[in-house]
């Protein structure tokens, strides 16, 4: 989920309450909610260094406590003029923390919550990374007790933060109940997709992909000999002659050498429907470029993460990279 909405929740946990429980309590929570993220340091040491990192410690279970220590240290020595409480900062830290990972669990990217110990990614896949429709609701937590208090300095109340709290709560449990439909939506997606056959081949699996509409979602299935892309419109009756599907290639060694490549194995972390990319590559050596993408971001003519590799005739890699770019010969 983007930095605004964790931002927003950790200070609407703030003004429902949880800041009374130490000076600085309100920074700490809105710290808090962003410090998981404090892994985009990875980026400086390279993309797939990045993909490997990012949501790796700092999002687990294990890592939360570290996580709401070190932002309690932080505030406490920013905040030195107000003595802060650790044992109740370390807790609304913990509690700031948590609404960044459950955000993050809503949306199809993910989460490895049993780290060190499992490299399972969870996912609800219920929300985009950027939901506007959350914006929304967030705002109204914003702008409403700002309205409230202009309407009462008019009337010559002297209370500040009136409404604050009653707003914050209001806000998050319009955010949980979106959510939640969000939900029911995705799981009635994803049971359409499943119902089906495709090419005469019953699915392995099947899921569904939020779009920025909750009644329309991208429709994923995963056959013997590849994987189906569908809309699903909750609003109209399910076609599958709307399918497009993308064949698995056979394994070749261009591909097992491309797999044994940092960029790849990279990917192979992380990917969840993964489709590989065979081409001739665009050069005069008669090399051949290997792709690894994840559907759930992308397709091989559009935008999405994606591993490339150029392999010469003695199935040696030339180069190899990870990229957010279309997969196409070169």
């Amino acid at each position: 989920m983007d930095n605004l909405t964790h931002s927003l929740v950790g200070l609407f946990l703030a003004r429902a309450g949880l800041k009374k429980a130490t000076p600085c309590g309100t920074a700490i929570l809105v710290l808090a909610a962003n410090a998981p993220d404090a892994d985009v340091i990875s980026w400086f040491w390279g993309r797939p260094t990045w993909l490997h990192w990012h949501r790796n410690i700092t999002h687990s279970l294990v890592g939360m406590p570290l996580m709401a220590l070190l932002t309690v240290a932080l505030i406490a020595l920013l905040c030195r003029k107000e003595k802060v409480r650790w044992w109740p900062a370390f807790l609304i830290a913990v509690a700031g923390i948590a609404s960044h990972l459950l955000l993050d669990l809503t949306n199809v990217y993910g989460v490895r919550l049993l780290l060190p110990f499992s490299g399972h990614w969870s996912h609800f896949d219920i929300t985009p990374v950027v939901d506007f429709a959350i914006w929304a609701i967030l705002l109204l937590g914003i702008v409403a007790p700002a309205l409230s208090r202009l309407v009462g300095s008019e009337i010559g109340e002297t209370r500040p933060g009136r409404g604050n709290a009653g707003w914050a709560v209001t806000a998050l449990l319009l955010l949980t109940a979106y959510d939640y439909t969000r939900s029911v939506l995705h799981r009635n997606a994803a049971t359409i997709v499943g119902a089906h056959t495709y090419n005469k081949l019953a699915p392995r699996r099947a899921g569904a992909f939020p779009t920025s509409n909750p009644l329309v979602w991208r429709g994923m299935a995963e056959l013997s000999n590849g994987y189906v892309d569908v809309p699903v419109d909750l609003r109209a009756n399910f076609h599958v002659s709307d399918a497009v599907t993308y064949y698995k290639p056979p394994r070749t060694p261009a591909m097992r050498a491309a797999m044994e490549t940092y960029p790849f194995q990279m990917l192979l972390e992380f990917v969840q429907y993964p489709l590989w990319v065979i081409q001739p590559a665009l050069d005069r050596e008669n090399n051949t470029r290997v792709a690894l993408i994840d559907l759930r971001f992308g397709t091989p003519t559009q935008s999405g993460f994606a591993a490339t590799a150029i392999v010469d005739r003695n199935n040696q890699v030339r180069e190899a990279e990870f990229g957010l770019g279309e997969v196409k010969p070169r």
